[in-house]
């Protein structure tokens, strides 16, 4: 009788073994993206932070999925395309939505 539990319990192990897995490697790669998202936001904040065009302007960064979406207000076109041009050139980032607002001040 007890071989015979033990050879249950051992399949029941093997046929949900590989689903556990599955599952911790899903949360591992969500939590994986998150941190890469996070880093871009970051990269791309300094870059619109420590150029001259634009340091100081009402722009917000979002980044998902490595799309990064820039909100906010700027007083030109031009700073509109800079800020969208440093977010560009992030490594990682996959695509740029630019919907900064241009308003004179």
């Amino acid at each position: 009788m007890n071989t015979r539990n033990l050879t249950v319990l051992a399949l029941l192990g093997a046929l949900l073994g590989p689903g556990g897995t599955d599952a911790a490697a899903s949360s591992t790669e969500a939590s994986g993206q998150y941190l890469d998202d996070a880093t871009i936001t970051a990269k791309v904040k300094a870059a619109l932070a420590g150029d001259k065009w634009v340091k100081g302007r009402d722009i917000h960064v979002r980044t998902d999925n490595r799309v990064v979406d820039l909100t906010g207000t700027v007083n030109s076109k031009e700073e509109s395309d800079r800020a969208a041009d440093l977010a560009t050139i992030i490594s990682s980032v996959r695509a740029v939505h630019n919907k900064l607002t241009v308003t004179a001040r």
